[in-house]
């Protein structure tokens, strides 16, 4: 590779500077504002639901940056793309119930999807 093409990347220090993190806390606020417009009758139910799926994703993406072994991180990426499938069948359900259009919400948390996997490859390829 070309040292002009080259990309250096500093290690993270924070979860935070972890661009999957950041797409993924992206996404969450989205939801908020997205389930703030739900019927009232889903305040306590698919609303919660939503929002709850969605802020494990972040929230596990932070928890298993501290972790120290390949394992331990794993797991942790693994819970979030659970709660990545889980979140994807509440966009589908809230679309078909007609609480609002879903394609932008979908589109992020397809980019959120593709970089955790590329993470949780990266960590389990890992020598540490």
């Amino acid at each position: 590779m070309d040292e002009r093409t080259a990309v250096e990347r500093k290690p993270a220090k924070s979860f935070r500077d972890l661009l999957v993190w950041r797409k993924a806390h992206a996404f969450t606020l989205g939801m908020y504002g997205f389930t703030a417009g739900f019927p009232k009758q889903e305040t306590y139910a698919l609303s919660i639901q939503m929002r709850r799926a969605a802020v494990s994703i972040p929230a596990n993406i932070a928890e298993g940056f501290r972790k120290r072994g390949k394992a331990d991180k794993a797991r942790f990426m693994n819970t979030a793309e659970g709660s990545i499938e889980e979140r994807r069948y509440y966009l589908i359900l809230a679309q078909d119930l007609g609480y609002g259009q879903t394609e932008t919400l979908m589109t992020l948390l397809e980019e959120v999807s593709r970089l955790l996997n590329a993470y949780a490859r990266a960590i389990l390829a890992s020598d540490f």
